[in-house]
């Protein structure tokens, strides 16, 4: 990685001066990608197990819905509660 570093450092130094505005943009972009890019790799890990045998009833679904889609409940264009 140094020797790369190095060679990096080396032509940077060769860039005129003008131009250095719109280099430091375009190196950024191309930092921030890698590391979007090397986030995407990483697997999420499973979930099982994660409720440990919990049970839940239709009135807590039901009163999820209502929660989460109130128009849903007040019909398709009807006041939310």
């Amino acid at each position: 990685m140094e020797k790369y570093t190095e060679k990096i450092i080396d032509e940077i130094k060769k860039i005129p001066k003008e131009a250095a505005p719109e280099f430091y943009r375009k190196i950024r972009l191309l930092r921030t990608e890698f590391l979007i890019e090397s986030k995407k790799k990483k697997r999420r890990g499973s979930l099982r197990g994660i409720w440990k045998g919990a049970r839940i009833g239709d009135e807590l679904i039901e009163e999820a819905k209502r929660s989460l889609f109130a128009y849903e409940a007040a019909g398709k264009f009807g006041k939310h509660k």
